[in-house]
């Protein structure tokens, strides 16, 4: 039986957001039947392997052999919109790898492969108090979760981003605090967990949010669950990236580090 493929998506637009931020919008018939309120949710992007099948990427998509398959690079559904149906994915870009080159390179008609849309992860409205921390790599998700706040929320987001160029006018409720780190990672990895710890703990049950480089991560996740005490069921913590690795080897240190959380 031959493989189904994954959607075939048009780009429709590119639109630079911020100093290292570019806003691609896809379209096209094959997102007619993408779910509704999918906005936060993953997606994931194929991208053909230049020495394998003679780079076909269909031909890849269709291979039985893993090796031969495509790249995958895992993105957020930044916004959704209906008539017509369009994505927006904002993409951080850098020198290297296949998903920046090709969101710097794309332009509008070009399609891409696209697989998803993947479960949601959202804070816990419920709380007493919200506490949303990440980098760039999170910003989107991190904006559609301000975007559900209530207008009582109080609590804080601690965003990391290279320059004062990616700083984004993200609305918050007056009683909630919105913090801006700038890293270009030439400063060490612990200035998001300083900016994080400095600030004073609320009272009530919180919902924690976090998701940045993996190393970052940990450490926040230790923070909360270690130093604050906080239930793990409250935190929910994520690693979008792994210096120095890919995404496929980041896959596998990260399913090594939700094994040994759950053990």
């Amino acid at each position: 039986m031959s493989r189904p493929l994954p959607r075939k998506l048009i780009v429709l637009n590119k639109q630079k957001v911020s100093g290292n931020m570019l806003r691609i919008t896809l379209g096209g018939d094959a997102l007619e039947d993408f779910p509704l309120d999918q906005e936060s949710g993953y997606i994931k992007l194929h991208f053909a392997r230049e020495d394998v099948l003679g780079g076909d990427i269909e031909q890849q998509l269709r291979s039985d052999d893993a090796k031969a398959r495509p790249m995958l690079r895992t993105y957020t559904v930044r916004q959704q919109r209906q008539n017509p149906c369009e994505i927006d994915v904002d993409f951080v870009v850098h020198e290297g790898g296949p998903a920046s080159d090709w969101a710097i390179h794309c332009n509008p008609g070009e399609q891409i492969y696209v697989a998803g849309p993947g479960k949601k992860k959202l804070i816990n409205l419920a709380a007493d108090w919200f506490f949303i921390a990440g980098d760039m790599t999170a910003l989107p998700a991190i904006s559609v979760n301000l975007a559900l706040l209530p207008a009582d929320a109080r609590g804080y987001a601690v965003i990391e981003v290279l320059e004062e160029a990616d700083i984004q006018p993200l609305p918050v409720p007056e009683n909630f605090e919105l913090y801006w780190v700038i890293n270009n990672h030439k400063q060490g990895t612990n200035l998001l967990l300083d900016a994080v710890t400095a600030l004073p703990v609320l009272a009530g049950a919180p919902s924690v949010w976090l998701a940045c480089e993996f190393t970052s991560m940990r450490a926040l996740r230790q923070y909360f669950h270690s130093d604050l005490q906080i239930k793990r069921r409250n935190v929910y913590a994520s690693s979008y990236w792994k210096h120095g690795l890919t995404e496929e080897e980041h896959k596998l240190l990260k399913s090594a580090d939700t094994q040994k959380e759950l053990d």
